[in-house]
Order: structure tokens, then sequence, then C-alpha cells
């Protein structure tokens, strides 16, 4: 998962918005590419047709961080909204 929400209110919600994380790259513009530079194993998307609410105490252990800056989140939800 990704976590999507920003992090200053990470400590203070319950719930999150993240994008899961998939191996199925469909090289849509509503994926955000992550990989090794990301600290993950394997090529993979966030894809964020699919944002969901996740409650922050399921979320334990950190995998990555992106490399990029998070303006590339805010390009694939332009796309997400047709913004």
């Amino acid at each position: 998962m990704l976590i999507v929400t920003r992090s200053e209110s990470i400590p203070v919600l319950r719930w999150l918005i993240v994008a899961p994380v998939t191996r199925k790259v469909r090289g849509i513009p509503t994926e955000n590419p992550l990989g090794a530079a990301e600290g993950l194993h394997d090529a993979c998307v966030a894809t964020f047709d699919n944002l969901q609410p996740i409650k922050r105490s399921f979320l334990t252990d950190r995998v990555g961080a992106l490399s990029r800056p998070r303006a590339a989140i805010c390009e694939v939800l332009r796309a997400l909204a047709d913004c």
C-alpha cells in the first residue's frame, strides 16, 4: 500500500487513504511506478483507480519510501479525477 494521505495528517487520523500496490503494470496514467529506487524488490505500481481507506493501526511495517517528489502523486491524482 502507498499512503496517499498527507504526512502531516497521519498522526492524528485513524483512517488513511492508500493506493494498492501491484506487480501488474498496465502503463496507464493512474498508476505511479515503483521499484528498486523506492526499496521494493520488484517493479510494480501503486494503482490510484482503487484508492481505499485503511485503519492506520493496520500499517505496521514500512517497506520503502518514494524516491521521486510527491508531485508525482499529484500528477496521478489529476489523471484520476480528469483535472
